[in-house]
């Protein structure tokens, strides 16, 4: 009986901590459309591994690294028009192990114009205690 209820306790906590950890996640990823909508471009980039190995996957293939991705937003949203009013919505958000968090998701810029979207997934893994995107897929 021991054994079993040991068991219990450590799945419940581990849920619990796998909750707090998705819901941080989650929380990083309101403060990136917070600060693309205040056209705050390195703000938005923030939250991307500062690194050559982060990859970035778009339309135009895949890219490495944090400054180049950094200038490929930079020249794809060059003013407030081209950014619009971004929209965030996560279809699943599951964790994979004590420091990695997987999600899929639709995102929705509304401008003036137009309204366009597409889907995404992200890989975020925790870096030094901070959790960061270091693999983004974009379409």
């Amino acid at each position: 009986m021991k054994y079993i209820l040991t068991l219990f306790i450590t799945a419940l906590c581990f849920n619990l901590l796998s909750q707090k950890e998705l819901e941080t996640v989650k929380s990083l990823m309101n403060k990136q459309q917070q600060a693309w909508n205040k056209y705050d471009i390195a703000g938005f980039m923030e939250h991307y591994w500062k690194s050559d190995s982060l990859k970035f996957i778009g339309k135009n293939g895949l890219t490495y690294g944090w400054q180049k991705t950094f200038d490929n937003y930079k020249k794809s949203y060059p003013n407030e028009d081209a950014m619009g009013q971004l929209v965030f919505d996560i279809n699943s958000a599951e964790l994979l192990g004590k420091s990695a968090v997987y999600v899929i998701g639709k995102w929705t810029l509304n401008k003036k114009e137009k309204t366009v979207g597409g889907y995404f997934t992200l890989l975020w893994k925790k870096i030094n205690n901070k959790w960061v995107i270091v693999a983004d897929h974009t379409s």
